[in-house]
């Protein structure tokens, strides 16, 4: 039941003899992780848990880019923010995380120049119609918004622009993987891969990943029919004990991702071990701009660094990324913490675990 064609993946019946199979196929209990955001938003969305075999758990993982931005990135932000002549630009979902003392959005209230933009490109032409200021985007995002970033930087360069830079606090998927694996208590089963992220990577990214561990991994679209389709793979990998590194998402992911993005990745960064909200500090999982560009730097330019800083009190999202916990185990979810007034980015951000349970598990 391979998705080849437009017509087939918009076929009215496709989803519900994918469910039917699910069902016949399913003997057992499993636990499938869906690593991406989007995918958690999805499943919710769309009532996915509720046609699933009871057996048959998904636990959200750590794929919510602005979840997995350590505290002491986020006070990093605050504090470009707070420079003179500085216009910080960043993503929506960045405003209201809290810091360990303010927010973005508590810094704009009080008169800081924060934009939201929608590309680094934005914040670019930002730099070219203020050239008396400074410019900083914050790098966040997994390899799908690297690659603009780095196109930002490469053309800032090209066009002589000396006023825009960029403070990385990219991330890395099949590291987080890895370090997943080696967290005690985490019980999974499969893999739901990102859909978005595979698209720049390429499905071989994930090949050292799975000859480690022999675990099922399919990689995922984002359409209901395109998560059960891939829930019903990673479940025929189980019951027939042959795991496989499979491609769920044909019509938008190669083997060999989309090399001239991962070109441009390269020419602008080189990996470093970054932390992880939750997850702690991961190999060669994070995004640094390379010293020949440091010029474009802004950590390097204002002298600020992340430091590490303590989680706020309570708040469970570290474990909740990591697939420990469930939103509704913490003690502060729906009590002190809420999407009007977020303890926890797991609340904040539109691809947030705890922001999808809110929202669409409400009884």
């Amino acid at each position: 039941m391979a998705l080849k064609h437009v017509e087939e993946f918009r076929h009215p019946d496709l989803s519900r003899r994918i469910i039917e199979k699910i069902h016949r196929t399913s003997r057992g209990k499993a636990n499938l992780m869906e690593v991406c955001g989007t995918h958690t938003m999805s499943v919710f969305r769309n009532g996915i848990r509720s046609v699933l075999p009871p057996a048959l758990s998904l636990i959200s993982g750590p794929g919510c880019p602005v979840c997995v931005t350590a505290q002491g990135e986020i006070d990093a932000f605050i504090e470009l923010s707070r420079l003179e002549d500085v216009i910080v630009a960043t993503f929506g979902d960045l405003l209201r995380v809290p810091g360990t003392d303010s927010s973005l959005q508590n810094e704009r209230a009080r008169g800081r120049d924060v934009r939201v933009v929608y590309s680094a490109l934005d914040a670019l032409d930002i730099a070219q119609r203020n050239p008396d200021k400074s410019v900083v985007m914050l790098g966040v995002g997994f390899e799908t918004t690297a690659p603009t970033n780095a196109a930002a930087i490469l053309e800032a360069r090209e066009k002589g622009i000396d006023n825009f830079f960029v403070y990385s606090a990219h991330k890395l998927v099949p590291p987080a993987l890895d370090k997943l694996m080696s967290i005690e208590g985490v019980n999974v089963d499969g893999f739901l891969l990102p859909g978005h992220v595979s698209v720049i990577v390429g499905l071989e990214a994930y090949r050292p990943f799975f000859e480690r561990y022999r675990i099922p991994c399919v990689v995922a679209g984002f359409e209901a029919v395109d998560l059960l389709y891939a829930i019903l793979l990673l479940i025929e990998q189980i019951e027939s004990g042959r795991p496989r590194l499979e491609n769920g998402y044909r019509r938008a992911v190669t083997p060999e991702g989309n090399r001239k993005a991962q070109q441009m990745l390269r020419q602008v960064f080189e990996p470093v071990d970054a932390a992880w909200r939750g997850i702690g500090l991961i190999s060669d999982s994070g995004l640094k701009i390379r010293e020949e560009l440091s010029a474009y730097d802004a950590g390097v330019a204002f002298q600020i660094e992340a430091h590490e800083a303590p989680e706020p009190a309570g708040c469970m999202c570290g474990q909740i990324l990591a697939g420990l916990k469930t939103p509704p185990q913490c003690p502060l979810y729906k009590k002190v913490c809420r999407p009007t007034d977020p303890v926890g980015p797991c609340m904040v951000s539109s691809e947030g675990t705890c922001a999808a349970y809110y929202r669409y598990d409400n009884p």
